[in-house]
């Protein structure tokens, strides 16, 4: 059967028709789908998990049960879960273990454009890069085969692109993997240093039979190009760019399989053509490999290491101007990112903001919080470092007085935030973090977590209580406000920034476009009360905005939170009813 799938949902096709029985995945945007799409299919067992390590280590867990196993994450997620990933290089596999990880080159929704193809050589495991939401369904499907033939983990690399973009796939029916019995051997799997270093030459070995099979491998093909004046090496997104603009002009080596590389056909493809020109997103992955085969090639001297490629960028580094308009020319209005209107966030923030706080950042829609016109948000740096940067920033002394938060999401929180807490009530410093608990995961669309009562697939679930595990952490000082009570966030925030010793205040209020969450009647400004002191344009909210020098509400967005009431001096905004 044809059916049209984004790649993360082609990807997800691909583990169910091999067998996969457990995903156990943390959302990150651009691979949240395949996890999402996954847990469609009743013969898999799929869940989030609290952060990448343990998802994989549950993967792992899994496969030492004989079942085949998933993790997915982006990028950054991968750093997570580096730990694991090393040493599962070392133990192999007992079922199959596929490792899904989605690179965001042009940092849609990303801190950084890291390349992942570096974990692959790093881990020395086998990794493979599909083009099309079809290789993305062929590629998952034939991970499982590798994984298991190999005694290896298999990374699967995707992109935002390739994630997201639409294409054909040829679907076929389930097939059930055996389930290979478990059997005790601790030579393989304790990797304690006396074992651990009798499996490293395993590894090695491994790699040299994974590369004698590259050169065969059918993800790797030349294509036949009419002038041997130029030859393109590309992968991925890439090759779809590639051939768009020259179509069958030139030789095309497409790597389907991009670790370990194949050397002979390589230096075959380059001995083929005059010129070796290699295309790649990111770093120059490729184009070292070739170097170091001695290969003379043309690639980041004439491309960039920063963001996306287009039609564009190929068609004029490869000399084809005329193809230049394959890109859309057309100057598209920027729409910069922004909190919903009545986002609970927002509240906090404005307190925060007014009181002048220096406030450590963490990973989420929260971050928006940086913004004008609160720009409440002083440094973000990664998943759970909010709460240990605070701790650090008031070690150090770094503000005499004191006025410096940690903010950080419910989900983030449970991902990474705890171990900082614990070191915070462990090492005993005067902080105050906030925690911003809108009751489900919000900027990968919405994914349950530990706090939220309710699984993957909406069922419920166990229900971490934050106030009671910041209590048995050793945090004395734990209080619960409503961001829309404005006074009574500024009242926690002072109290608990005045007071010695350490402190959490959650600000509780569910994200605005939950389903269950029913907005309210929008409100309306009364034009002869205004007074034109734009002080609710301070708040930021894009519901409100100046028209013919007075306040204005647009119905479409406002939701009727009426915090915008609190703010206004003179009463000018009301609520109809």
């Amino acid at each position: 059967m044809k059916e049209l799938f984004i790649g993360n949902a082609a990807v997800a096709r691909g583990l169910y028709e091999a067998g996969c029985g457990l995903i156990s995945s943390y959302p990150g945007t651009p691979s949240t789908e395949i996890t999402e799409e996954a847990a469609n299919y009743p013969e898999i067992y799929a869940e989030w998990a609290p952060n990448e390590k343990v998802a994989m280590e549950t993967a792992f867990g899994a496969s030492l049960a004989g079942v085949r196993s998933v993790c997915c994450m982006k990028h950054v997620g991968l750093n997570v879960a580096a730990d694991p990933l090393f040493t599962l290089s070392y133990t192999g596999v007992n079922g199959g273990i596929l490792v899904c990880v989605a690179d965001d080159p042009g940092m849609h929704s990303s801190q950084n454009e890291q390349d992942s193809r570096h974990y692959a050589r790093a881990a020395k495991v086998p990794m493979l890069e599909p083009a099309n939401s079809q290789e993305c369904h062929d590629f998952a499907k034939a991970a499982f085969a590798l994984s298991e033939e190999y005694d290896s983990p298999v990374l699967l690399r995707l992109c935002t692109r390739i994630a997201h973009s639409q294409s054909i796939v040829e679907t076929e029916e389930r097939v059930e993997a055996p389930r290979k019995p478990y059997e005790k051997n601790i030579a393989k799997y304790v990797m304690m240093p006396g074992m651990a270093i009798r499996r490293h030459p395993l590894v090695e070995n491994r790699m040299e039979k994974l590369a004698r099979h590259a050169e065969d491998c059918a993800f790797n093909r030349v294509e036949e190009g009419k002038d041997h004046a130029m030859g393109i090496l590309t992968s991925g997104t890439c090759y779809q760019y590639v051939k768009e603009v020259c179509g069958d002009t030139y030789p095309v080596l497409k790597l389907g399989m991009i670790w370990p590389l194949p050397e002979k056909l390589i230096r075959d493809f380059a001995a083929s053509v005059d010129k070796l020109v290699v295309v790649e997103e990111l770093d120059g992955f490729l184009e070292n490999h070739c170097r170091q085969l001695g290969l003379d090639c043309t690639g980041k001297d004439a491309f960039t290491p920063l963001g996306e490629y287009s039609q564009k960028t190929i068609a004029k580094v490869l000399g084809y101007p005329a193809r230049e308009s394959l890109s859309i020319e057309t100057e598209i209005p920027a729409r910069p990112p922004m909190m919903c209107a009545g986002c609970p966030h927002r509240g906090m923030y404005y307190v925060l903001s007014k009181n002048k706080c220096t406030v450590i950042g963490d990973i989420g829609c929260y971050t928006l919080g940086a913004q004008a016109p609160l720009q409440a948000v002083d440094t973000t740096l990664c998943m759970g470092s909010s709460v240990s940067g605070l701790h650090g920033f008031n070690k150090a002394g770094g503000r005499p007085d004191g006025k410096v938060v940690g903010v950080i999401g419910d989900s983030t929180f449970m991902h990474s935030g705890i171990t900082g807490l614990v070191n915070i009530a462990y090492n005993q410093s005067n902080s105050t973090v906030v925690i911003l608990d809108n009751s489900i995961t919000g900027m990968t669309g919405h994914q349950q977590n530990p706090t939220t009562g309710y699984n993957i697939k909406g069922d419920p679930a166990g229900k971490i209580d934050l106030e009671a595990l910041c209590h048995a952490i050793g945090i004395q000082r734990v209080r619960v406000v409503d961001p829309y009570d404005l006074d009574a966030c500024d009242k926690a925030l002072k109290e608990e920034l005045a007071a010695e010793a350490p402190s959490v205040i959650i600000s509780r209020r569910p994200c605005v476009l939950l389903k269950y969450v029913k907005a309210k009647t929008p409100l309306h400004v009364n034009p002869d009360t205004c007074r034109s002191c734009k002080k609710c344009m301070s708040y930021g909210c894009p519901a409100i905005s100046m028209h013919g020098g007075k306040a204005a509400i647009d119905p479409t967005l406002c939701v009727g939170c009426g915090v915008c009431t609190q703010i206004c001096p003179f009463g000018a905004f009301e609520q109809e009813g």
